[in-house]
């Protein structure tokens, strides 16, 4: 295999190896996306926190944000991503 196609995964494993933001990548795979609000409540960390999680798991090409208004919307976008949750949560 590749070793830039293995240090692109190792950088996705990277970007998921904090509880936090697991909980985000599930809560919004659950959900179908959702706000920073709605994840801040969900699982209880302030909303500087989150967004710096948002920020890294946004670098890492894991998620992206759909503004409407004030508000952004955020979804996982990665394919692999979506099959290392289901396979680590179902």
């Amino acid at each position: 295999m590749d070793i830039k196609a293995l240090e692109k995964k190792s950088e996705l494993l990277k970007a998921l190896g904090h509880p936090a933001r697991l909980c985000i990548v599930k809560g919004l795979l659950e959900n179908d996306g959702c706000n920073v609000s709605y994840m801040q409540n969900c699982i209880g960390l302030p909303q500087s926190t989150v967004s710096q999680h948002i920020s890294k798991l946004r670098s890492a090409g894991i998620i992206e944000g759909d503004r409407c208004g004030l508000e952004i919307t955020y979804k996982v976008i990665n394919e692999d991503v979506i099959k290392i949750m289901n396979a680590l949560f179902q």
